[in-house]
């Protein structure tokens, strides 16, 4: 498997309810780290969706903690689309220490696109595909069958 490119940084300030009584930001808080990184990767690579109509969803998700981090700690997550499929995409994601390089967390999602009107899964728009391929500066369609996630 080839080494993951991250085009996309996004700095992250620590915040006084992210740390807990033992001094490190919280398990629970490395989620809402990921959550902005896919906000602003998105509104980045395709900043024209309708978020009212259309959206993504997470059907799968899969973490690993290899550092703690700290309040003092300096970090960033970074985001890149690894698959695209018909449906879903896997998004890959990690905190880094901006300072000293080192990984704290690396993250897997599965995405869905999801049609918010109707509530079922829906192809994903080629506007989409062709935006994510620019931004990733490589082809990442994967031509297979996907398991059915909604």
């Amino acid at each position: 498997m080839e080494p993951i490119v991250y085009h996309h940084t996004l700095p992250i300030q620590i915040r006084f309810n992210d740390v807990d009584k033992f001094g490190h930001v919280n398990n629970t808080v490395y989620f809402s780290f990921y959550d902005l990184g896919k906000t602003e990767y998105f509104a980045t690579v395709y900043p024209h969706v309708d978020w009212e109509k259309n959206g993504i969803v997470v059907v799968h998700i899969d973490v690993d903690f290899l550092e703690q981090i700290y309040s003092t700690d300096h970090i960033a997550v970074q985001t890149a689309v690894t698959e695209i499929g018909t449906k879903s995409f896997r998004l890959a994601q990690q905190v880094i220490d901006t300072r000293t390089g080192v990984v704290k967390c690396v993250c897997n999602s599965v995405m869905v696109a999801f049609d918010l009107e109707s509530h079922t899964s829906i192809a994903l728009d080629n506007e989409w595909v062709e935006a994510i391929n620019h931004f990733e500066r490589r082809e990442l369609r994967k031509e297979k069958k996907e398991k059915k996630h909604i």
